[in-house]
């Protein structure tokens, strides 16, 4: 693990090997070992303070900020709280950065590591099922929705990729440390769902039941699966209903992040503007 260092330490040497350390947290091997993930971008860390996580450590570059008299704030608020703030180049700090062009900011995090026992829902949840998706964007894209929409919750089941990814954390703009998270294989999921009488709703061309047709007001989980083949058979055996978004061109189907989307917005609506918290 990154260990702690004297506040502001300046790197200017991209063969740091506090950088070294960064690269190799973008393995999901070293994520795991580690338990740390990243966060890249000053929004993307402010929503994730915002959330109540406290980094482990703070890598920032003034010459790469929009904003740094302002930004800087973010960086003494960090110190104040004991983390490690460490100063870096310009040069090292992009060849460090995962992204295109960084704006100044990378963090080490703890990692999500949840599973369904660990989450914690209302009587009427809004939670999201998401099995074997494998692109992070995918569920970078999910978390997004599912944070505007106000879901307490969504579960990857027997998951492709984990929610620390950084294309991940990254298209989620840093919703994956607002939304309650949490992995798990099909059945444990199942069952978490089945001992909360939290209603399956599985998103599949082969029905004739269009997704408008269906009571999202009481708890209810609306599930989607992987790109290529959708949800598996002992989910979709599982579910309380089946839906079909209506299609008329000539492709047999959605992004399965905007699937996702447009199901979870009809259970929004149904349930009322009040459910909804602004976008931002």
């Amino acid at each position: 693990m990154l260990g702690r260092a004297m506040a502001d330490l300046n790197i200017t040497s991209p063969s740091n090997p506090r950088l070294k350390a960064l690269a190799a947290l973008r393995r999901r091997r070293t994520r795991e070992e580690t338990g740390q993930t990243l966060i890249e971008g000053y929004e993307e860390l402010a929503l994730a303070l915002d959330a109540g996580v406290l980094p482990e450590a703070l890598y920032y570059c003034p010459e790469l900020m929009l904003d740094p008299e302002t930004q800087l704030q973010v960086v003494e608020e960090v110190r104040r709280a004991g983390v490690d703030t460490v100063q870096v180049s310009r040069g090292p700090f992009e060849k460090a950065a995962y992204r295109e062009g960084p704006d100044g900011f990378i963090a080490v995090v703890p990692a999500v590591a949840r599973r369904c026992a660990d989450l914690r829902v209302g009587p009427s949840a809004l939670t999201v099922l998401c099995q074997g998706v494998e692109k992070p964007g995918n569920l970078g894209a999910m978390l997004r929705t599912a944070d505007a929409a106000g879901a307490e919750a969504v579960i990857a089941a027997d998951p492709v990729t984990d929610w620390g990814n950084p294309n991940l954390v990254r298209a989620s703009k840093g919703t994956v440390f607002s939304v309650p998270v949490a992995s798990d294989s099909t059945a444990a999921t199942l069952a978490w769902l089945d001992a909360r009488g939290i209603a399956l709703v599985a998103t599949t061309p082969d029905t004739d039941l269009d997704y408008t047709d269906v009571d999202y007001t009481g708890p209810v989980a609306i599930a989607v699966g992987a790109e290529k083949y959708g949800l598996t058979d002992e989910v979709l055996e599982h579910a309380a209903y089946k839906v079909r978004i209506p299609m008329v061109g000539k492709a047999n189907s959605l992004n399965v992040a905007t699937s996702a989307a447009i199901v979870i917005y009809e259970a929004v609506r149904q349930r009322g503007a009040a459910g909804a918290r602004p976008s931002h």
